[in-house]
């Protein structure tokens, strides 16, 4: 007589012979690639996400996301490969479950872990033996033990022996051509060592490379480790930015002659703050985390308060530019702001810094719009709920010169800088990109 498989016996089985389904819940920047990629070179993949105009969108062939194509999207969802649900009802038919949803801060800056917790949850009603759930979401170390874990153990299952946890990092960078999901590497981990088996066997059936590490915890330090890296580096730059202004030195030829040293160094930029899923949020992970062990992070919360007063110092040389230059006082400037996205070529706004400029130059008293060419309106955001509807203004020769400034938040390689410098009164570059393209003058001072 044939003995019953174990959990982690039918699960590898499925796993190794290509017949097991993924879940991928939330469907955005992280999510959708991951889905498309799992479908395209690996298993049956169904894509969950609680907003209901996603999944007709996708069934249907269309991406709302410049990684995915539509043209993909089409004969995955054909060919059965691939389709979008709001029903969470489909769970069960999943061996493994993928959580990519976001990890926000509380108004107060600290860890808002609700969306992982209420998709915990759900997954905790449906969860059945022979199961694989791993958290992409970036958060702080020991999320996925005591967290994720504990949620998914309250129906009576027990992790690694009816069912497994896992963590693994996202990696994406909306608008780099360079990297794709596939090419990106991987850091995985597995809670006990038949979950980290599992888990590096299925992202070894579709990613280029993959990176074990011990357990869920380091894997949640590694990326908590890249963006503070990131965060740090660009708060030092930043603040050189404004040293080296006083002293009538260029940042930017500072950082491109410094980069031609082949060791020792890597180029970060100053811009006019911090934006993105990532950066401006994950450092502050860490901090709270470190609070409740008593360990002060004065470095981490330095370099994010150095980021956090960027936009307050760009609108500080706007309006000193303004008043030297044209003798027209920020209280009733025009501006026009250039790109709304965090970084340039995407339609992405997550933690723009283009928000907080618009806010601070509102309050006092400039009249301001904004041209992106990726945005046509304002989504709607849990922060700037206010800016709601607001369209991109279309801009031309003769609009441009209506504004007292241009502002240049982000400089989407589309725009025609060569309009600009030739119509503006005055330009604030916060992205070295005038000079970039060759055009100087005394009407366009960076910031």
């Amino acid at each position: 007589m044939a003995m019953r498989q174990t959990a982690f016996e039918g699960l590898h089985q499925a796993l190794t012979n290509g017949t097991a389904t993924v879940g991928v819940i939330g469907l955005g920047y992280v999510g959708l690639p991951l889905a498309v990629a799992v479908a395209r070179a690996a298993f049956v993949t169904i894509g969950f996400d609680s907003d209901p105009s996603k999944p007709p969108l996708l069934n249907a062939g269309t991406s709302y996301i410049a990684a995915t194509s539509g043209e993909e999207l089409k004969k995955l969802v054909t060919s059965k490969r691939f389709h979008a649900t709001d029903e969470f009802s489909q769970l069960p038919s999943c061996d493994v479950i993928v959580i990519c949803v976001p990890t926000p801060l509380t108004r107060y800056r600290e860890p808002d872990l609700s969306y992982i917790e209420s998709t915990t949850q759900v997954i905790a009603k449906h969860l059945r033996p022979g199961q694989l759930i791993v958290l992409e979401s970036t958060t702080y170390p020991g999320t996925t033990r005591q967290v994720v874990k504990p949620i998914l153990e309250s129906g009576g299952l027990i992790a690694g022996q009816d069912f497994f946890v896992g963590f693994s990092p996202e990696r994406e960078d909306p608008g780099n051509i360079a990297f794709e999901t596939i090419t990106i590497p991987k850091v995985v981990a597995g809670d006990g060592p038949q979950a980290s088996a599992l888990v590096e066997l299925f992202y070894g059936r579709f990613l280029r490379k993959v990176v074990p590490v011990s357990t869920p915890d380091v894997a949640e330090a590694v990326k908590i480790t890249e963006n503070i890296f990131r965060a740090v580096n660009i708060a030092l730059v930043n603040e050189l930015k404004i040293i080296y202004g006083a002293m009538g030195i260029d940042i930017w030829e500072v950082v491109e002659a410094a980069k031609t040293k082949p060791f020792g160094y890597m180029p970060f930029y100053p811009g006019p703050g911090l934006g993105g899923h990532c950066i401006p949020i994950d450092p502050f992970y860490l901090t709270w985390k470190a609070r409740e062990l008593d360990l002060p992070t004065r470095f981490i919360e330095l370099a994010g308060e150095i980021n956090i007063s960027m936009p307050r110092y760009v609108i500080d040389v706007l309006a000193e530019a303004l008043d030297k230059k044209l003798h027209v006082p920020l209280s009733s400037a025009r501006i026009l702001i250039i790109g709304l996205a965090y970084k340039k070529n995407v339609p992405d706004i997550r933690e723009s810094p283009s928000f907080k400029l618009m806010e601070v130059l509102e309050a006092r008293g400039a009249r301001v719009e904004y041209h992106d060419p990726y945005l046509d309106q304002i989504p709607p955001t849990r922060e700037h709920a206010g800016f709601t509807g607001r369209p991109s203004l279309a801009i031309d020769a003769g609009k441009i010169s209506d504004f007292d400034a241009v502002l240049i938040s982000t400089d989407h390689d589309v725009i025609d800088y060569r309009q600009l410098f030739d119509h503006a009164k005055l330009i604030v570059d916060t992205r070295n990109v005038m000079a970039r393209n060759g055009f100087a003058g005394p009407h366009v001072v960076k910031a």
